[in-house]
């Protein structure tokens, strides 16, 4: 038993396929196919009911699985630990970041963070939390940024900043000429909202969850970016709500129709996240301090009252 062949038996268990998992594990079919046959033969069990399509694991195959990925997480700590003890901070590392914190968070560590750490290779995707969620369980990110709390016992969270609800609201609207604004006045048709999968709408949802929905608009309407939230509002058709952060680019004339809370204003809590087989610990920690190097002088609220990103049923 190697530990060439458990990442094959993981690949195939994710891909449901030999031909796509041998191309992910960048061997070919016949190889990958040949090593776990090898492992099912040392074994005496069959991994995989290779006559379903797609391929599925049998029972004692998905304890093996589980295993597997306890074994495989643990191999990879022991380059951790080398690079720890060497005090050594590069190589590859992944990291999700949900949408709506993307375009105002990533500029303002990215250069600070390639310049301290130039022999880290940062690779970054845009994801939602529920993709986040299954590639830091699968293992194909390292690390990521999303509101939380997400109540997931395989992530570990660890808050980098909370951000406030601002209101965005037009000059027709009935809130306009209110100082400040509370969450009793919202009415959630009222609100122009991202589309689905977006959790700072499921938070927005949670916020507005005890008020009576009733559409007397005759029209629905989400969008995919704040900034069209933001020109869709400016013309008349409902206000909306942005995180603090977003507000702070806006021109003077846009800054006009923006409105706060009255205190502890609603907020989203933003955390670095990682799998709780805590692997790349140094690069982790190295990411923090850099954020938090930089967020400081943008955002400093702690009196808030942190509004869940979790769908409510």
């Amino acid at each position: 038993m190697t530990i060439t062949q458990l990442k094959y038996v993981l690949s195939v268990a994710e891909y449901q396929n030999f031909t796509v998992a041998a191309e992910h594990s960048f061997v070919t079919q016949p190889t990958l196919s040949m090593q776990i046959q090898k492992l099912e033969d040392e074994l005496s069990v069959k991994i995989f009911n290779r006559s379903k399509k797609p391929i599925e694991l049998t029972e004692v195959g998905k304890k093996i699985v589980e295993q597997a990925k306890v074994i495989v997480d643990e191999s990879n700590r022991i380059l951790d630990i080398v690079h720890q003890q060497k005090g050594f901070i590069g190589g590859e590392f992944k990291i999700g970041i949900i949408p709506t914190v993307m375009p105002t968070l990533l500029p303002m560590f990215l250069q600070n963070f390639t310049k301290k750490y130039p022999k880290v290779k940062l690779i970054i995707e845009e994801l939602t939390t529920e993709d986040i969620i299954r590639k830091l369980t699968d293992g194909h990110i390292d690390a990521a940024i999303a509101a939380t709390p997400l109540e997931n016992e395989a992530i570990r969270e660890r808050p980098l900043y909370y951000e406030p609800f601002v209101g965005l609201i037009p000059q027709n609207h009935r809130l306009y000429n209110n100082k400040t604004i509370t969450a009793d006045e919202l009415e959630i048709e009222d609100i122009l909202l991202l589309e689905d999968g977006h959790c700072f709408k499921d938070s927005i949802l949670n916020l507005c969850r005890n008020h009576k929905i009733d559409n007397k608009k005759g029209f629905q309407l989400e969008s995919g970016s704040f900034d069209t939230l933001i020109k869709l509002s400016k013309e008349g058709l409902g206000m909306t709500l942005l995180p603090y952060l977003h507000t702070l680019d806006l021109n003077e004339i846009d800054k006009s129709h923006l409105r706060e809370f009255t205190n502890p204003p609603p907020a989203r809590e933003v955390s670095l996240i990682y799998h709780k087989s805590q692997l790349k610990m140094q690069l982790i920690e190295a990411l923090k301090k850099t954020i938090d190097g930089v967020i400081r002088g943008a955002i400093s609220f702690s009196d808030v009252k942190i509004i869940s990103p979790l769908q409510k049923k």
